[in-house]
C-alpha cells in the first residue's frame, strides 16, 4: 500500500494522467458572479429549464454580436447527464435481474473458455460482453420490443458483433438454444449444430438479422434503417411509428469513418426512432481509445454538434453521495481532469493508489473519502454497470420526442469481472482463457451455484424451468413482444410482371435504335415504377449521379424522398425534369455516399424479413465505386440475405471514355465472383437487360430466392437490335449464339465470344475475318461468365461425387457440343473473367481483356490500347488458327501490319 501511495503522490506532483489545465479566467467580482448564478437558480425553479436555455442562448447571441467568442457548448461536465433528482424509479426486480445477468455472464464466459480448451482453440471474445452485460440486460428486460403477434412489429437491434456470446447465453436461458449449441460455439459444422462466431444471418437465418462485426457497418446501416422505416411510413406502405432502431457499438469503433460519417443525416432527417448505445470501456485492441484524452467528451461534442440528444452515463450510484457532498465543485473538476489512460490504470490498481492519485490532488477531496476503505474505493462503480443509471438513460432516450436521434455514452470497464487477468487490461480484447483461480473468483463474484470441484471445467448453468429467474425472463420478453434477436424463416412473396408484359418496351428499345445499356436499364426501371402490381414497392437508389445515368426524368414523376418535404423552390423549377423533393418521394437520392446508398439498399433489401413487405431496391451507381469501394457493405448485404438489383452504371474499362484511371471499371465482375449470392451479368443489348431484370424479379420476389442481381451498364451508344427468337434461356444462363457469318469456301471457322459493349467489336471482327481473310465465324453473346462457371463447376462436383451415375452436362457444354474452335473471348473486363470457362471449352480458347490501369482517352484508342478492339480480336483469331496449322504465320504477320496494329506497343497490363 505504501508503495502505491508513494507512486501516486509522485504522479500527482508531475500531473501525470491529467489533461493540460486550460487557462482559467480570473473572477474579478465574485459577488457579481454569485448574483448571476442565483438569478439562474431562481429562473430554473420558477420557470423551468426551457426558460434557462432561452436566456443563455440570448446571452450567447448578444455576446457574438459584440464579437465575443464564447466557449464551446457541445461538451458538458464529465458527470451523468441525468441528475439523481430526475432519475426514475427502477421498475423491475433488481435482485432477480442481477441473478439473471450473472448467469448470462457466466455462460457467455464458459462458452468461450470451453471452446478454447478443445483442440484447435477456435477462439471467441469475452471482454466486450463482460463490459456491456448491464447495457444489454436492462434493454432486454425493459425496452427491446420483440416482433409481436404479426411477426414484424418489433425493434431493429444492431448488436455489437463481439458481444455475440452474451446473446447466445441469453437465448440458451430462453430455451431457444441448447447446451449442445453452446458447446459448439464457433464449430458450425459440428454434429447437432453450432453457433457462428458473430452475428451472421446467412449462417443462422432464424436468429440473427444484421451482420455487425465488420467495424463501422452496424452504425451506418442502423442510421439508414431508421430512415428507411420513416420512408415506409411517409409513403403509406407501413406504419413504423412504434418501432425503434438500436445500435450497440464500441468507443474504439467510432474511429471507423462509417461509424460517424452519417450521423448528420440522422439529425437532418429527424430520426427520433434511432438510439445509439456506445459502450465506452475506454479501450480498443492494443490500448486506450484516447489514452491522452477523454473519448466520452470527444464523442459528446461530435454528436451534440451533429444535432443529437446526448445522454452520458459515466458514474454509478456509488458516486452520487460524493457528488452531493462536494460543495466546492472540485470532484467534478477532478473527474474532468483525469485522462482515459489513467482511468484505465485505476481498474488494476489498489484503493490506496486511487485515493492518492485521484482524490489526493485536492485536500478537500481526500476529506470526502476519509471514511472510505481502500476496498470500497476499488468497488466504486462506473455508470454502464449500474442498472438504475442505464434504465434512466434508456427511458429518456425512448420517451424524448424532440425529433432528434439519441446517443447513450456509457462508461464501463472492458473485461469487467474477469479478474486480474483481463479486467481493464490492454490484453482484455484477446482474453479467451481463464485459469481455475480466475474462474473461482468469477463464480464467487457473480454468485453462480457451481461447486469448487466443477468450476475448473467451466460448466454451463441453467436454473430449473420453473425457477423465479427463468419465469421472470420469460414474462418480461412476453410483455415486450417476444425474444430477440429473431428473424422469420418464411417470407411473403408477390406476383411480378412476366416477360410478355415487357414486350412493348423490348420493341421500343430495339429495332436498330441507338441507345446505351444504361438508358435501357433506366427505362426498365421507370416502367417498373409505373407498374400497377409492384410499382409502389420499387426503391430507386442513387448516390448523386441521377443525371449522369439519365434519371432526371424520374424526379418529377416519382419525387426524391425527403422526410421534411421540399422547403424551397428549386433553381431549375422552370424545366420539366426539375429537382423535386417530397415527403412521399420514391427515389432515395443519397448524395455523395456509396456506403450510405448501400446501407439503404440493405434496409430495403431486407424489408421482407424485417417488415413483412417486399421492397425492391434498385441501386444505380458509378460502377468503379461499387464492389471495389464498398465491397464490405455488399458482403454484409449477402450475409443478411438482402434482395435487389445492383447496377454498375458507366461500366467497362474502355466504355467510359475521357474519365481516366480512377473511374474506369474493368474488374467489378471479377470482384463479384467472390459473392455467392450475387448473380452478375454484362448485357450488350436492351432486350438482354430486360430479360435479366424480369428473371431477377421472378426469382427473388415471386419464387422467394435470397440473392442479388448485379448488372453492368455502359454509356457507349450504339444500335440495339430486336430480340431474336428463343434466346431468353441463354441470356439468363449466360450465353447464346447471336449471329453467324458464312463464307464460301471458308478457310476456317472461329467462335467469337463478346460481352457488353465489346460484343460490337466481336461483330466487327466477324466482318473483317469474312471479308479480308475468308474465315467464317459465329458470334456469341456471353451475358455471364460467372453464371456459366458456377453451373459447370456444380456439374463437375456432382459428377465427381456420383461416379456410378450418368454424368451431368453443364449448360456451356451442352451449348458448345460439336462446335469447333478456336474460341476467342473478349470483354471490357480483366482476362480472368473469361478464363473461368477454360476447363469446359471444347477446343483452343484464348481470352482478351482489359488488364492494367485505365487512362483518359477515346473509346477507340482505349480499346486498341487494351487490345480488345475488332482488329485485336481478328489478330487473336488468326494467331490461334496459325497455331492449329490452318493459317500461315507469315499471313498473321502481314495481317498485323495491314490492320494497323503496332506489334511493339507496350503490354497494357504494365503500361
Amino acid at each position: 500500500m505504501s508503495d502505491s501511495k508513494t507512486v501516486a503522490q509522485a504522479e500527482v506532483e508531475q500531473q501525470l494522467g491529467e489533461l493540460e489545465t486550460p487557462t482559467q479566467s480570473v473572477d474579478v467580482d465574485s459577488a457579481e458572479t454569485q448574483e448571476w448564478l442565483a438569478s439562474l437558480d431562481y429562473v430554473l425553479k420558477s420557470k423551468g429549464p426551457e426558460r434557462v436555455q432561452f436566456l443563455i442562448e440570448q446571452l450567447r447571441d448578444r455576446a457574438a454580436e459584440e464579437g465575443i467568442q464564447c466557449a464551446e457548448d457541445t461538451r458538458t461536465p464529465y458527470v451523468n447527464t441525468i441528475p439523481v433528482k430526475d432519475q426514475p424509479a427502477f421498475p423491475g426486480n433488481r435482485e432477480i435481474e442481477r441473478r439473471l445477468k450473472s448467469i448470462v455472464r457466466w455462460n457467455a464466459m464458459a462458452m468461450v473458455v470451453r471452446a478454447n480448451k478443445r483442440p484447435g482453440g477456435v477462439g471467441g471474445h469475452i471482454s466486450t460482453f463482460a463490459s456491456s452485460a448491464t447495457l444489454y440486460e436492462v434493454a432486454f428486460n425493459h425496452f427491446f420490443r420483440g416482433r409481436g403477434e404479426d411477426g414484424y412489429s418489433g425493434d431493429s437491434v444492431y448488436f455489437q458483433g463481439h458481444a455475440s456470446p452474451g446473446m447466445y447465453s441469453r437465448a440458451f436461458l430462453e430455451g431457444r438454444l441448447s447446451e449442445e449449441n453452446l458447446e459448439n460455439f464457433r464449430r458450425e459444422l459440428a454434429p447437432g449444430g453450432g453457433l457462428s462466431s458473430y452475428p451472421h444471418p446467412w449462417l443462422m437465418p432464424g436468429f440473427w438479422e444484421y451482420p455487425t462485426v465488420s467495424m463501422g457497418l452496424g452504425p451506418i446501416m442502423a442510421i439508414y434503417q431508421a430512415r428507411f422505416n420513416e420512408y415506409l411510413r411517409d409513403r403509406g406502405i407501413k406504419d413504423t411509428s412504434g418501432q425503434k432502431v438500436w445500435a450497440f457499438l464500441g468507443d474504439g469503433e467510432c474511429d471507423e469513418p462509417e461509424t460517424l460519417g452519417a450521423i448528420g443525416l440522422a439529425a437532418r432527417e429527424k430520426l427520433n426512432n434511432l438510439i445509439f448505445v456506445i459502450n465506452c470501456n475506454l479501450q480498443r485492441l492494443d490500448g486506450p481509445v484516447r489514452g491522452n484524452g477523454k473519448i466520452i467528451q470527444e464523442l459528446e461534442g461530435i454528436f451534440r454538434g451533429a444535432g443529437w440528444n446526448v445522454i452520458k452515463v459515466i458514474w454509478g450510484n456509488d458516486w452520487d453521495v460524493l457528488l452531493d457532498k462536494d460543495t466546492t465543485g472540485l470532484l467534478a473538476k477532478r473527474m474532468s481532469e483525469v485522462v482515459d489512460g489513467q482511468y484505465q490504470k485505476y481498474v488494476g490498481m489498489p484503493g490506496s493508489y486511487i485515493r492518492e492519485h485521484f482524490f489526493g490532488k485536492y485536500p478537500e477531496l481526500l476529506k470526502l473519502v476519509e471514511n472510505y476503505s481502500d476496498e470500497k474505493l476499488e468497488r466504486m462503480n462506473r455508470g454502464g454497470h449500474d442498472p438504475e443509471k442505464v434504465y434512466a438513460a434508456y427511458k429518456q432516450a425512448v420517451e424524448t420526442n424532440n425529433e432528434r436521434p439519441t446517443v447513450v455514452l456509457a462508461k464501463t470497464i472492458k473485461g469487467y469481472g474477469l479478474g486480474e487477468g483481463g479486467e481493464g487490461r490492454n490484453i482484455a480484447h484477446n482474453q479467451k482463457k481463464l485459469n481455475e483461480e480466475e474462474l473461482l473468483e468469477f463464480r464467487t463474484r457473480f454468485g453462480i451455484p457451481i461447486s469448487d470441484e466443477e468450476v475448473g471445467t467451466a460448466p454451463f448453468y441453467k436454473p430449473p424451468h420453473n425457477s423465479a429467474e427463468l419465469k421472470y425472463l420469460r414474462e418480461r420478453r412476453e410483455v415486450l413482444g417476444g425474444p430477440l434477436p429473431s428473424r422469420p424463416t418464411t417470407h411473403p412473396t408477390m406476383e411480378v410482371p412476366t416477360l410478355d408484359d415487357f414486350q412493348k418496351l423490348i420493341k421500343r428499345l430495339g429495332g436498330g435504335k441507338s441507345i446505351t445499356t444504361t438508358f435501357a436499364v433506366v427505362q426498365t426501371l421507370i416502367a417498373l415504377c409505373r407498374d400497377k402490381k409492384i410499382g409502389k414497392y420499387m426503391v430507386p437508389i442513387v448516390p448523386d449521379e441521377s443525371r449522369t445515368f439519365g434519371m432526371e426524368g424520374m424526379f418529377t414523376q416519382f419525387g426524391i424522398y425527403a422526410h421534411a418535404g421540399q422547403l424551397y423552390e428549386p433553381i431549375d423549377s422552370n424545366i420539366i425534369s426539375h429537382y423535386k423533393e417530397a415527403q412521399d418521394g420514391q427515389i432515395l437520392e443519397e448524395g455523395i455516399t456509396e456506403c450510405g446508398s448501400m446501407s439503404s439498399f440493405n434496409a430495403a433489401g431486407t424489408a421482407y424479413s424485417c417488415h413483412g413487405v417486399n421492397m425492391i431496391p434498385f441501386y444505380i451507381y458509378y460502377s468503379m465505386f461499387g464492389f471495389q469501394r464498398i465491397g464490405d457493405s455488399i458482403w454484409a448485404a449477402a450475409d443478411m440475405r438482402a434482395k435487389g438489383f445492383l447496377v454498375g452504371g458507366t461500366a467497362g474499362r474502355t466504355s467510359l471514355n475521357g474519365e481516366g484511371l480512377q473511374h474506369q471499371d474493368g474488374h467489378s465482375l471479377l470482384n463479384a465472383i467472390a459473392f455467392p449470392t450475387v448473380r452478375s451479368y454484362d448485357p450488350a443489348f436492351a432486350y438482354e437487360v430486360i430479360v435479366i431484370i424480369q428473371e431477377g424479379l421472378k426469382r427473388m420476389y415471386q419464387d422467394g430466392e435470397e440473392c442479388i442481381y448485379y448488372i453492368t451498364a455502359e454509356n457507349d451508344e450504339y444500335e440495339h437490335p430486336s430480340m431474336p427468337e428463343g434466346c431468353a434461356e441463354g441470356i439468363i444462363k449466360g450465353i447464346y449464339k447471336f449471329q453467324s457469318r458464312e463464307v464460301d469456301s471458308a478457310k476456317a471457322r472461329v467462335q467469337l465470344f463478346g460481352s457488353g459493349a465489346i460484343l460490337n467489336c466481336a461483330l466487327k471482327a466477324q466482318e473483317i475475318l469474312a471479308e479480308q481473310y475468308n474465315i467464317a465465324s459465329d458470334v456469341w453473346s456471353v451475358t455471364s461468365y460467372t453464371q456459366l462457371r458456377r453451373d459447370a463447376d456444380a456439374c463437375d462436383r456432382w459428377n465427381m461425387l456420383h461416379p456410378t451415375e450418368t454424368p451431368r452436362k453443364s449448360y456451356i457444354e451442352e451449348v458448345l457440343e460439336g462446335v469447333e474452335g478456336p474460341f476467342i473471348s473478349s470483354s471490357d473486363y480483366v482476362k480472368a473473367l473469361g478464363e473461368q470457362l477454360q476447363p469446359w471449352i471444347p477446343g483452343d480458347y484464348y481470352v482478351l481483356g482489359t488488364d492494367g490501369m485505365g487512362r483518359s482517352e477515346t473509346r477507340e484508342a482505349l480499346r486498341r490500347h487494351f487490345e480488345v478492339d475488332a482488329e485485336s480480336i481478328t489478330i487473336a483469331a488468326l494467331s490461334r488458327l496459325s497455331k492449329a496449322g490452318v493459317f500461315d504465320s507469315k499471313e498473321v504477320a502481314a495481317a498485323i501490319k495491314d490492320l494497323g496494329f503496332d506489334a511493339e506497343k507496350p503490354n497494357p497490363y504494365f503500361a
